[in-house]
């Protein structure tokens, strides 16, 4: 009798105080986006993992997925991740700068500067970061060609490459 005397709700009594069991909840992808802007690379993990189970898999998941990785130093499996996502979608541009900051941290300088180039294009030159990675890349490429084996010490001097075309001569004195 006294239920009948309590208004509905629409809530039950197994629902915790301040939920909406009707509203609807933020998808598991801009879940993760926030997620890894508060530097949470797991939870942002879990997070990409259930949206794809929402949306489905195509180059954004994998890519987000792909930087969740490489945020947590899983540089393994960032690339492989990233290079099935420029698979589905060869111009997606967060994942050709993701895959060439994996390629960066692997030392693989030359293959990061073609990623980084093709996303600058891409991007037409708007995005600073990705201007700054194919910088860097350039000059880490360009820098590794010169073969430090291959110096002469004849005086103790030594010549020392500073950044694109300067070069420093160097002694033991």
């Amino acid at each position: 009798m006294l239920a009948g005397c309590t208004p509905d709700t629409g809530v039950s009594r197994n629902t915790p105080y301040g939920a909406d069991s009707h509203g609807q909840g933020v998808d598991g992808m801009t879940v993760g986006h926030r997620l890894m802007a508060a530097g949470e690379p797991e939870l942002a993990l879990k997070a990409y993992l259930r949206g794809a189970g929402e949306v489905g898999i195509d180059a954004d998941v994998l890519s987000s997925i792909g930087s969740a990785n490489l945020a947590l130093g899983r540089l393994g499996q960032a690339e492989k991740i990233l290079r099935r996502a420029l698979e589905l979608d060869p111009n997606f541009i967060p994942a050709l700068n993701n895959l060439g900051v994996v390629l960066m941290e692997q030392d693989n300088y030359g293959e990061a500067r073609v990623m980084f180039q093709r996303a600058f294009a891409l991007d037409s030159g708007e995005t600073d970061s990705i201007r700054e990675n194919l910088m860097l890349a350039i000059a880490r490429s360009e820098a590794s060609v010169y073969d430090a084996s291959q110096e002469q010490e004849k005086g103790g001097f030594r010549l020392v490459r500073q950044e694109k075309g300067k070069f420093v001569l160097l002694s033991d004195l």
